[in-house]
């Protein structure tokens, strides 16, 4: 089997002074793990100038998909990398699945508003990246063995020559603060009507969102800069669109494969950080210590563990952490973490196909939890809930689940918050809730 190349660069915490350089290239993306200030993600990944990019088209099956997709990581071929550098991308896709693919996985109604127009999926083939090791504390621009010489050096000398200005960069503001789809009274009523069914017997839990929308104007990646700078997070990235970005600044892994080896790390439970440490410490407190913020983690746990399941060996599906915090800029999670071992004859998109969308953002039992979401959000959630992922030609794949996440579109910026109801939720805390969550991200376009 080949080997790819490796062409070291001097080693940077922050990415995006090199991103900056290729910014305005077709399919520019950055998987982005938040450092120096977030500390749990260990890889950043930067690309652009993919060999081809696939959509999910109208009509096509997931599984349809998904074969396109392996089709298009045969065509690039195989790769191993040198054991001198730790990359968990050797070449292959980079890109994203919105939360509306899990339609094409499940018999589920589609009567929600579709206003936004992001295709379902979108990954491109990327026949090379720049990777940084933060653990490692090392950085390098990897080339799968099918790129061309002359595109590899073109590549090698846009990172080691000087960093060039960018032209024409229109400053990002927006021209109106962000307003809520919901009125809070639509708000009240979506909370009643779940509790309804969880009392007729449908559901345990519904993960229900709001969105915000504010319209703006100028680039994107302004805000993305902003955004990282206020709310470090370990699985943040930015993906160019036709018509503008994907702005995520996630804290929550989805699904993680490497060596046949799966993780998700599901956050369920939330506080607001307190406006000084000795509030700080009791918001945690109180988290960690509330039953309702536990149970509804642990439903959360069993449906993945049911979910992992259908991919992972019989008996290799574990849960080695519980309802551990996780502290971030402006609020504190409960999260856990579910393991197990794929099953020999299957791959990552096997993985995805059992487990997308994420039972986190969803609810339990998960298909009927769907089912009222569409029946109770007016319009479909587009990239929030989705998944920002990369799958290289060695099966390896890593994806976030996209909440804190904007879509810009044109000259309208979107975001969406939500949170777990469950029968003793009350509409009100829910609803602050929801703004607790994406507060930090509409504050600080706000303030550009």
């Amino acid at each position: 089997m080949p080997y790819c190349t490796l062409h070291p660069l001097p080693y940077q915490s922050d990415p995006c002074e090199r991103f900056e350089r290729l910014r305005q290239a077709p399919g520019a993306i950055l998987l982005d793990s938040g450092r120096p200030l977030a500390l749990r993600g260990r890889h950043d990944l930067i690309s652009a100038w993919p060999r081809q990019v696939l959509r999910a088209e109208h009509g096509e099956s997931a599984a349809a998909y998904f074969q396109r997709l392996r089709k298009a990581l045969a065509t690039l071929g195989p790769a191993r990398l040198p054991a001198d550098f730790h990359s968990p991308f050797a070449g292959g896709l980079i890109g994203m699945l919105a939360y509306d693919f899990g339609k094409r996985l499940e018999r589920l109604p589609a009567t929600a508003l579709n206003d936004l127009k992001l295709p379902d999926g979108q990954l491109g083939l990327y026949d090379w990246a720049l990777v940084s090791d933060h653990q490692e504390q090392a950085s390098a621009l990897v080339f799968h063995p099918g790129i061309e010489h002359g595109e590899r050096q073109r590549i090698i000398r846009l990172f080691e020559g000087n960093a060039q200005a960018l032209c024409g960069r229109d400053d990002f503001r927006l021209r109106a603060p962000f307003r809520p789809d919901l009125r809070k009274e639509d708000y009240r009523q979506a909370i009643e009507r779940i509790q309804d069914y969880i009392r007729a017997g449908d559901c345990y839990q519904v993960n229900f969102t709001q969105r915000f929308r504010a319209p703006c104007q100028g680039d994107p990646w302004q805000a993305y800069q902003a955004l990282r700078k206020a709310c470090p997070t370990p699985y943040a990235g930015f993906v160019s669109l036709e018509r503008g970005a994907i702005l995520s600044a996630s804290p929550e892994r989805f699904l993680h494969l490497s060596q046949g080896q799966v993780e998700t790390r599901p956050i369920k439970g939330t506080r607001p950080r307190g406006t000084d440490p000795r509030s700080d410490v009791a918001a945690a407190r109180e988290l960690l210590e509330s039953d309702k913020d536990r149970a509804e983690n642990l439903m959360i746990v069993d449906l993945l563990r049911n979910d992992l399941g259908r991919s992972c060996g019989i008996g290799s599906v574990r849960v080695p952490e519980l309802f551990a915090l996780e502290s971030y800029p402006n609020v504190h999670h409960l999260v856990s973490s579910v393991i197990g071992r794929l099953r020999d004859g299957l791959d990552a998109f096997d993985l995805l196909a059992g487990s997308f969308p994420g039972g986190s953002i969803t609810g339990a039992p998960k298909i009927r939890a769907m089912q009222i979401i569409d029946e109770l959000e007016a319009a479909c959630r587009s990239i929030y809930c989705g998944s920002l992922l990369y799958l290289d030609v060695r099966g390896e794949m890593d994806s976030s689940i996209a909440i804190r996440t904007l879509l810009v579109d044109g000259a309208q910026a979107s975001c969406w918050g939500g949170g777990a109801i469950t029968l003793d939720s009350d509409w009100q805390a829910e609803y602050q809730e929801s703004l607790d969550k994406v507060k930090v991200l509409m504050e600080t376009l706000e303030r550009l």
